[in-house]
Order: structure tokens, then C-alpha cells, then sequence
């Protein structure tokens, strides 16, 4: 097996170490990882390509190259550059320390890299890791998804089924914060929303009397709809959410025909 992984907290980054340690399970000893991560942090970016400008790109290492750009630029890039006419059997994109569960996942560069992958036709998985009072002073902090991660990876390759014709699916994958022991199991669930949760920017000024603002996420504890991603990562299960980069709300279309 081949595998292509990125993330969007940058190449040193210690999730992206994590996955690699996922990815080398997975691939096995024949098998092949190939790191294409962003050369800084790309946190928030989404689905954001490098459209207007050109994206630098740098091998580190063997199988190694971090890419001045977003997730999804390292994505075209590994498979239109690095990867060019090999045959990619997965990408993962992670993981990511802090949660993309619910409106994280509108906004999040690590499932922007696997989107894009899905929109390249390849089976592609986002991994984050939830943060909270149960693991973030563990001496790994991403113990959750190191020691359940490529077994996850695993049952849903096992029933991922690819899509012709239509928008292939990705899957957004979420790491309860609990140490590995506390993990209840996995939950197959629709995004959730946290309806008190909204990002916001708070003012500042530079010494040199500028102004700034700096983005601010909302509470990532607060209650969401039962049912859904947050809501099973609250409880201590691993969500497993599959996506489609298809922003349509197809439940109004019929309703909205009135306007024809």
C-alpha cells in the first residue's frame, strides 16, 4: 500500500508524527509513506488552494517534502508532483491536535487535505485529536489516536465503497480526549453543531499603534445536538463522519422549486 499523508499544523508538528506512525502500520513492510505537509502552520485554511501564486516545494528527506501552501496544495502536489503517474491507495491528513468536530469541520485545513484527495478520485481520511481536561497533560497527548488510529483506518477502508460519476466521500475521523484506555468504541455519526459555539475576533494594537484583530474559537465543551460527532467525542467514542465536498441542501431543493 501506498500512502500519501499531509496536515495543517506544518511538517514538525507532532501529530503528523503520529500519523506517520499510523500510516507506516497500515502500509506494512512493503508498503510506502510519503509525507507532503505544509512547510508552516495551516490551521483554519479549509479547502483553500494556492490559486494566485505559485507553492515552493522542498524534499527533507527520503519520502519527505513540505510545500510553502495549504493541505490541499500539498495534496495536488503530491499526487500531480512527487507522485506523479504512481498509484496512491490512501491520504490521510492529520492528526490534528484539537478536535474537528462539528462547525470545526467548515473551516479546518485537515479535512481540506482530505477532501482534496477525495476530489482527486483517491480514498482519503481526516484524523484530529480532541483536546480536554482527560489527556491534554498526558506525555502524549494524542495517545487516543496513536494506539486506535490504523485500526479505525482499517474497518472503514473495509466498507468504504468509491463513488463514479458523483463527489467521491472522505471521512472526518475524531479522537475523544480521553488517555487510549478511556476510549468507548467508535460511533458512525452525522457533523454535529454546538449551538452556542461560534468563532469571533478579538481587537488588539501593535506597539506601533497598528490594529490587529485575532480570530478566537468558541467553546469546544460546550452542549451539541445528540446524535452527532461532538456529542459521541463528549461521551468518549472515536467519531466516524463521511463527507462529500456537496454543499447542496438537497432536503430544500424540492420546496425551493416554487420559485421556477
Amino acid at each position: 500500500m501506498r500512502i500519501l499523508i499531509t496536515n495543517d499544523d506544518g511538517i514538525n508538528a507532532p501529530g503528523l508524527k503520529v500519523l506517520e506512525g499510523i500510516a507506516a502500520e497500515l502500509a506494512g513492510p512493503e508498503g510506502e509513506v510519503w509525507v507532503v505537509a505544509p512547510a508552516f502552520e495551516q490551521s483554519g485554511v479549509a479547502h483553500c488552494i494556492s490559486y494566485a501564486h505559485p507553492t515552493m516545494i522542498s524534499e527533507m528527506g527520503p519520502r519527505r517534502f513540505a510545500a510553502e501552501g495549504s493541505p490541499a496544495d500539498c495534496v495536488l502536489a503530491g499526487v500531480h508532483d512527487v507522485l506523479a503517474g504512481q498509484t496512491i491507495d490512501l491520504v490521510l491528513s492529520g492528526v490534528n491536535r484539537g478536535n474537528n468536530s462539528g462547525e470545526n469541520a467548515v473551516y479546518s485545513g485537515t479535512l481540506g487535505g482530505a477532501m482534496e484527495g477525495a476530489l482527486q478520485g483517491l480514498t482519503a481520511m481526516a484524523l484530529s485529536q480532541y483536546y480536554g481536561p482527560a489527556n491534554y497533560q498526558l506525555d502524549d497527548p494524542f495517545e487516543a489516536a496513536a494506539q486506535h488510529g490504523a485500526e479505525v483506518v482499517r474497518k472503514v477502508l473495509a466498507q468504504h465503497k468509491p463513488v463514479s460519476g458523483s463527489y467521491n466521500t472522505f471521512y472526518n475521523i475524531n479522537f475523544p480526549a480521553q488517555p487510549a484506555a478511556g476510549v468507548k468504541g467508535v460511533r458512525v455519526v452525522p457533523q454535529g453543531y454546538r449551538p452556542e459555539t461560534r468563532f469571533s475576533v478579538i481587537p488588539d494594537t501593535s506597539p506601533s499603534g497598528r490594529r490587529f484583530l485575532w480570530a478566537k474559537g468558541g467553546d469546544q465543551h460546550s452542549p451539541a445536538t445528540p446524535g452527532g460527532d461532538v456529542d459521541a467525542n463528549m461521551a468518549g467514542y472515536i467519531s466516524v463522519t463521511p463527507m462529500r465536498a456537496d454543499l447542496t441542501a438537497h432536503d430544500l431543493l424540492e420546496g425551493l422549486r416554487a420559485i421556477e
